[in-house]
């Protein structure tokens, strides 16, 4: 790996971070909920997005590096598989058991979901 793509990497996983910052705080400002429901579009629309990224890398339509930039680096930092699992613990010792599992399990399958929809598209073009 060249300096200048892993500088391009280190910088768009925080261009992602600060988007995911962004993203979050509107969205929790318009929802009050006690379910993360800001946590889980950040990781579904970001496992949509790295999936039509994937799908244009093997389709070979985008480069390997601008692949590993978007995907590692932007939404690398973009998704929060550890604030996830925060939440979700933290609902679990709540004992609100249904939005701790709609957290854990949900957010999982709708990510996975969004995912190979994404690599389906990517595919596509």
């Amino acid at each position: 790996m060249s300096p200048l793509l892993f500088l391009g990497i280190a910088l768009a996983g925080g261009v992602g971070a600060a988007c995911r910052f962004v993203v979050d705080g509107l969205l929790r400002a318009r929802i009050v909920s006690a379910y993360p429901w800001a946590t889980t579009v950040v990781n579904v629309t970001g496992s949509l997005v790295l999936g039509f990224v994937v799908g244009l890398a093997g389709s070979g339509v985008v480069s390997e590096e601008v692949h590993l930039v978007l995907g590692a680096g932007f939404l690398g930092g973009y998704t929060t598989f550890s604030t996830a699992s925060a939440e979700t613990v933290r609902l679990l010792l709540e004992r609100r058991l249904t939005a701790g599992l709609a957290s854990g399990l949900g957010m999982l399958v709708l990510s996975v979901l969004a995912a190979a929809l994404g690599v389906w598209l990517g595919m596509l073009v």
